[in-house]
C-alpha cells in the first residue's frame, strides 16, 4: 500500500547562533509495520511505531537518523559518529547521506 505523506524533522540547534533546520523526506512506502523512505529502493532508514515511537532510525538499530545529521552539523567527522554508534555501518551512513542528497537535489530541480 502506498501513501503520499510528508515527514518533517526538526534538527535541534547545535550552536546558539545556528537556526533550527527542518528536513522533509518524501515519498514514503508503507511496508511490514514500518515506513521506508525513497519509494521502491531499499532504504537504510525506516520508521516503525514500535521503535522509538516512530522516530526514523537506521534499519536494524535504534539509532535515530537525526543523530547522523546532528553530528555532521556540529562539525564531527563521520568516523566519530560510527565509533559512538557501532550498530550503524559505514555503508548505512553513506547510503543515508546519498539518499538525503538525492532528495535535496531533486527537490531543488522540481522547484527551480
Amino acid at each position: 500500500m502506498t501513501a503520499n505523506h510528508r515527514l518533517e524533522i526538526d534538527a535541534p540547534q547545535s550552536r546558539a547562533t545556528q537556526p533550527n533546520v527542518r528536513f522533509a523526506l518524501e515519498p514514503m512506502v508503507y511496508s511490514s509495520g514500518g515506513v521506508d523512505f525513497m519509494g521502491t529502493r531499499q532504504s537504510v532508514i525506516h520508521s516503525d511505531p514500535e521503535i522509538l515511537g516512530g522516530t526514523p532510525v537506521f534499519v536494524g538499530t535504534r539509532v535515530p537518523a537525526q543523530a547522523l545529521i546532528d553530528y555532521l552539523e556540529a562539525g564531527h567527522p563521520l568516523d566519530e559518529f560510527l565509533d559512538d554508534f557501532p550498530s550503524v555501518t559505514r555503508e548505512q551512513a553513506v547510503a543515508a547521506l546519498e539518499q538525503a542528497k538525492e532528495i535535496l537535489v531533486s527537490s531543488a530541480r522540481a522547484t527551480g
